[in-house]
């Protein structure tokens, strides 16, 4: 049986008065892909910023190997270096090459050697097509290019979980695909992933669960086969119904 990783036990998310994840429970176990599904505005980006502990949850626990990552004595420079996580706008540092960027939190945060950083960086940015670019900047490569140097860079901290937060909402759409490309390719190593995405096709192949959320709740999760083929709750068949045609 795969090892869990990640528990989410009755996790909140309030902003002031605005309540937006209201009592999430889920879990995640080694080889997971779970694609996170819903309408913008459900909590879905707030979960995993959560998770990554960008935000700070309002209640509730997040239990990564069963320790209580909201608890003291969490650094979250290093949780966040086994929980990895690509952003929908890159998060690349513009004054940086690609092989810097890749290596930068190699460096700071797990304490590599330059060498060693940089055999890694390029592992990594060679598994996603991005090593004829080392040397250029951000602003000369093209959307898709710098979200997949991001996935390298998340990658090449050697993380146990990558999140990817719509990684792909911010691309043109003939640029979707490389992106989408990688990421199955990461699915199929064995890389377990929470992806958030609006990406039907990819939730239904790729996923080995889905989660629908609405209104800051989990409203369903299953597999692929249950969520898309045979969903039990109307907001989850009346969202789907977008999708089709």
């Amino acid at each position: 049986m795969a090892e869990q990783i990640l528990q989410v036990n009755h996790l909140s998310k309030s902003f002031g008065s605005n309540l937006v994840l209201k009592d999430i429970d889920f879990t995640v176990s080694t080889g997971d892909v779970i694609s996170i599904i819903g309408a913008s505005g459900s909590g879905k980006s707030t979960l995993l910023r959560c998770i990554n502990l960008l935000e700070t949850p309002s209640s509730g626990e997040i239990l990564y190997h069963g320790k209580n990552v909201l608890g003291r004595g969490t650094r979250a420079p290093e949780y966040r270096s086994h929980v990895g996580m690509v952003f929908q706008s890159f998060n690349l540092f513009n004054n940086m090459t690609v092989l810097e960027n890749c290596m930068t939190g190699q460096i700071k945060v797990l304490k590599r050697g330059k060498e060693e950083a940089r055999r890694h960086a390029m592992e990594y940015l060679e598994r996603v097509g991005m090593a004829p670019f080392i040397n250029a900047r951000p602003r000369q490569i093209s959307g898709g290019q710098k979200q997949r140097v991001a996935i390298a860079r998340a990658m090449a901290m050697d993380p146990e979980i990558l999140l990817f937060d719509e990684p792909t909402s911010a691309l043109d759409p003939e640029m979707v695909g490389e992106v989408l490309n990688v990421m199955q390719a990461l699915a199929e190593s064995g890389m377990t992933m929470l992806v958030v995405t609006h990406e039907m096709a990819f939730a239904r192949d790729v996923s080995s669960r889905v989660v629908y959320m609405s209104g800051g709740v989990i409203c369903e999760q299953g597999s692929p086969k249950e969520i898309f083929g045979n969903p039990q709750k109307q907001e989850t068949i009346d969202f789907l119904s977008r999708f089709r045609g």
